[in-house]
């Protein structure tokens, strides 16, 4: 029998958990479980890691479904626009940043101090881009400045 309370599944409310479409499942269930410490609930069909207080749900991309009928699902290409992404907040940059790199995670840069928190980039096996970040100067008031405009 599997025991309820690791799976994403509430008996009142509502769990917000986070969907990936991924290339290679146990290669994505591999970096989840072992680079951001989440245990395994499920293998596959979904791979399911719990992450802290959320759940990462992992499977194939594919065509429309009866429930999302004009809905394709696939991995991120590399150079691919990013819309959404994973964020994820620590009380020691420095320490998760070391830890995660010996475990083979590749940050687009070190950390960086942006005035109210100190950040930086990574990307899971399929590109999926997550931000790592620790709230600093947000705690004392000091927030970033104003997004760079383009045009």
């Amino acid at each position: 029998m599997v025991d309820r309370s690791r799976l994403p599944a509430p008996e009142q409310g509502l769990v917000l958990t986070h969907f990936l479409t991924v290339r290679d499942v146990a290669r994505s269930r591999a970096f989840y479980a072992d680079v951001l410490g989440g245990e395994v609930v499920l293998d596959e069909n979904p791979a399911i890691v719990k992450v802290a207080n959320t759940w990462i749900i992992m499977n194939p991309g594919g065509g429309p479904t009866p429930d999302k009928p004009d809905v394709t699902l696939t991995a991120p290409e590399p150079g691919d626009p990013v819309s959404a992404f994973m964020n994820v907040r620590v009380a020691d940059i420095a320490a998760f940043y070391a830890a995660a790199t010996a475990r083979g995670a590749e940050f687009l840069t070190e950390p960086i101090d942006r005035k109210a928190e100190i950040r930086c980039y990574m990307r899971d096996p399929d590109g999926h881009l997550i931000e790592v970040g620790q709230a600093t100067g947000m705690l004392e008031g000091r927030y970033a400045g104003p997004p760079a405009t383009t045009g």
